[in-house]
């Protein structure tokens, strides 16, 4: 474990082990009840056993879940949604970022402000506007539906961020290549992304796990079985008389699995994306 500077002491240290520790633990508390349920069978549920470790493992609760539900078109769903929100968002941020960070034109910190404003609107807020957009473009209860608004709302976020990287690219590279003929496009294109790479992959994990996660615009935007996500449709699971929350929990822990799966393939990219501008500071110092 790495500690602060101002921990010297070996009693600080312990202290601040110790706290961490417990701050741990406290939070992987629910996932781990998660998960013990996920592996409990329903009698023992049904005898009061919640927090004890299973006398038995209840493997068999993943196979019925896709056995008995359509999960396996939920995760479907939820893909297509993610990937072409992730998609769709990277393109626009990059291209904004790009013009407000390289560019001078009229009116560009009035576009920055109305991108940073549009984080600080609480969603919930646009429910009905938003719902109503969808039914008079025909795009209601569609998978479109989520993807535009995604696209829409996460871009805000990510245009900030992309800004803020392109911004910290020496100008001379984007001159240099200017000088040489090649266009705008191609300059994007040839020397920009390459070196905001480590950027476009933090900010993929980070929108990736936001629309994957996403429950509220799913209920909203989307009723019909065919195009909802994994995260609405966990609710399908749930009984009209009688919970089994085995299979819930279960089909909880297949719905993590993807963007922890994500997180752990892109973890060094993102740590790197994350802290680009701090080494970079350091070095200029």
């Amino acid at each position: 474990m790495t500690f602060p500077a101002p921990l010297r002491s070996t009693g600080a240290r312990a202290a601040y082990a110790l706290g961490v520790g417990a701050l741990l633990v406290v939070w992987m508390l629910p996932l781990l009840g998660v998960a013990i349920t996920s592996l409990r069978p329903e009698e023992a549920l049904a005898r009061g056993e919640v927090w004890a470790w299973p006398r038995e493992l209840a493997w068999d609760n993943y196979a019925t879940v896709f056995r008995t539900s359509h999960i396996g078109r939920l995760i479907a769903n939820s893909f297509a949604v993610t990937l072409a929100s992730v998609a769709g968002a990277l393109a626009c941020a990059t291209l904004a970022g790009h013009a407000l960070a390289k560019h001078d034109f009229r009116g560009r910190h009035l576009l920055l402000a109305i991108f940073v404003g549009g984080n600080l609107v609480p969603f919930q807020t646009l429910m009905l506007p938003v719902r109503d957009l969808m039914l008079a473009l025909g795009l209601y209860d569609t998978r479109w539906a989520l993807i535009v608004f995604h696209v829409a709302f996460q871009t805000g976020f990510c245009t900030l961020f992309m800004r803020n990287f392109i911004r910290e690219l020496p100008d001379e590279l984007l001159e240099a290549a200017r000088l040489e003929g090649a266009s705008e496009w191609a300059v994007l294109r040839h020397v920009v992304l390459p070196l905001v790479r480590p950027a476009l992959a933090g900010v993929a994990v980070l929108v990736f796990t936001f629309v994957w996660n996403d429950y509220f615009w799913s209920l909203v935007l989307v009723q019909s079985e065919d195009v909802r996500p994994l995260t609405a449709g966990l609710q399908t699971l749930r009984g009209m008389w009688q919970t089994s929350w085995s299979l819930v929990s279960a089909a909880s822990i297949v719905a993590a699995l993807a963007p922890v799966t994500m997180f752990f393939l892109m973890q060094q990219h993102l740590i790197a994306g994350l802290t680009y501008g701090a080494r970079r500071d350091t070095d200029r110092a």
